[in-house]
């Protein structure tokens, strides 16, 4: 059945909250785009004319979809090249949704979507649509076809585990600013101590290369040791260049609402650096270089006004 202009136009303005709902819950903007076009698929296919509350069955059957790309997606990781990180989006991508609230904001922190990684499907769905989209328990038990005590069951399962694994300190814009231009001061100045002082003394590092790019199979652990490998990552080098075709210029940004250092060589995004930030220090320094989840950055960077960069890495 072809669907008329009105339920085209209904569907589109739905669009940006059913991307939202399907980047966290998916940790991939490419992978969110592809689902809530397979929603639309179906959207076409049925008699819309029966169905009462779009909003509710969009959000049911993108959620359903991305439940079963989440069940293959653990498959796909257990053989993936390194660690695996989610594909950052940076300041102003209509994909990060509402940040309205601490919770919304938090929901998709690079830090946060990371830990979601670790619960299962049935549990991130939970936390997502009940933390970032305040739906009702209620209304997450229709989507999911559960009962609305285990929904609620389900949530603090879910927000206990990732309470327990965080430790971001919320920042805004400006002091965000700040920390990576101390940070990246501190790690192109050829010498480790400024950086320990900025780091936790349980700091870790980790870099996602997708088998592309070199990258870390595990993580740093530890103020020195991590030091010690951004470092090493600024440090000039005839062989760094060579691989990535020259010295990319490096900004301070924002990523998934957080601080974060950007690399551009040519206009192309090659490396997004997202620090997590505690009231101790920066604990975490996760580095996505994978060229296939830098595509949409590239994009968002190069519709973006962002004056000077710092300076050239290595």
């Amino acid at each position: 059945m072809a669907l008329s202009m009105l339920d085209v136009d209904r569907f589109e303005a739905s669009r940006p909250r059913l991307e939202a709902i399907a980047y966290r819950l998916l940790g991939s903007a490419a992978e969110a785009e592809d689902a809530v076009q397979e929603t639309f698929l179906r959207w076409q296919a049925v008699d819309v004319e029966r169905i009462e509350v779009p909003e509710a069955w969009l959000t049911k059957v993108l959620t359903n979809l991305c439940l079963n790309q989440l069940t293959s997606a653990r498959a796909r990781r257990e053989t993936y090249v390194g660690e695996w990180l989610p594909e950052p989006l940076l300041a102003g991508d209509p994909m990060l949704g509402p940040a309205d609230t601490a919770e919304q904001r938090e929901s998709v922190s690079y830090a946060v979507l990371t830990l979601l990684e670790r619960l299962s499907p049935n549990e991130r769905a939970v936390y997502v649509l009940r933390e970032a989209f305040d739906y009702s328990h209620r209304e997450i038990a229709e989507i999911l076809d559960l009962s609305e005590a285990a929904s609620q069951q389900i949530f603090h399962r879910a927000k206990k585990h990732v309470a327990e694994g965080r430790a971001r300190t919320e920042v805004d814009e400006a002091t965000a600013r700040r920390i990576v231009e101390e940070f990246l001061a501190a790690a192109s100045s050829g010498q480790t101590e400024p950086l320990v002082r900025l780091l936790t003394g349980d700091a870790i590092a980790i870099g996602d290369g997708g088998g592309k790019i070199p990258a870390r199979a595990k993580a740093f652990q530890g103020a020195v040791a991590v030091a010690k490998f951004l470092w090493g990552l600024f440090k000039p080098a005839e062989a760094k260049r060579a691989l990535v075709g020259g010295s990319p210029d490096v900004y301070a940004w924002t990523a998934n609402g957080g601080p974060a250092a950007i690399a551009v060589l040519d206009g192309r995004v090659v490396g997004v650096m997202s620090l997590e930030v505690t009231e101790d220090g920066i604990a975490a320094f996760r580095n996505q270089v994978n060229p296939d989840k830098l595509e949409r950055a590239t994009a968002q960077w190069a519709a973006s006004e962002h004056g000077e960069p710092l300076f050239k890495a290595f």
